[in-house]
């Protein structure tokens, strides 16, 4: 099963925001850090202060924090919120499966099966569980985010390395 973009960038936005707690977090960080369109981000933020994940501070200053304790947040939870279709195959929606074998086929039942285990393991873990302990300092959690990512080289800067080395 792949997760969406959408829901793997929520899930960076919610690990990020848990690694700072002590300050409020911007967007253009966030997106400088994971290399992820500010609107992209603008919508997810967004959605996760309407689902009462996110405080949101708008203007100079302003930014973002988790308002509720990473502990409390199931991953499970966050995945569902975010993704929307969990359809594996196209029998799992009645009101669309033309599938000629479904009446027969065992394979629903395996799949579903595999969901519900996909699901249980996500339920089992809450953002606090995705985070270092507290008791590293704030380098560790940078190193642990990784380096922020630096834009692809233009086509003029690769020729102009390209003529240095010749």
């Amino acid at each position: 099963m792949r997760l969406a973009d959408y829901t793997d960038y929520t899930l960076r936005v919610l690990m990020y925001c848990a690694s700072n707690p002590k300050r409020l977090v911007t967007i253009s960080e966030i997106a400088e850090r994971f290399n992820i369109s500010r609107n992209h981000l603008m919508k997810i933020v967004s959605d996760l202060g309407r689902q009462g994940m996110l405080a949101t501070t708008r203007g100079r200053g302003g930014g973002i924090r988790l308002m509720r304790s990473p502990q409390d947040i199931c991953v499970g939870d966050v995945v569902r919120a975010a993704e929307t279709d969990f359809r594996l195959v196209e029998c799992f929606d009645e009101a669309t499966n033309t599938c000629a074998i479904a009446p027969v086929c065992r394979m629903k039942r395996v799949l579903d099966r595999a969901l519900a285990a996909y699901f249980r393991e996500l339920d089992g873990v809450t953002l606090h569980d995705l985070m270092l302990p507290h008791d590293h300092a704030a380098v560790d959690a940078a190193r642990l985010l990784g380096p922020t990512p630096r834009a692809a080289p233009t086509a003029r800067a690769r020729l102009q390395r390209l003529r240095r080395v010749a």
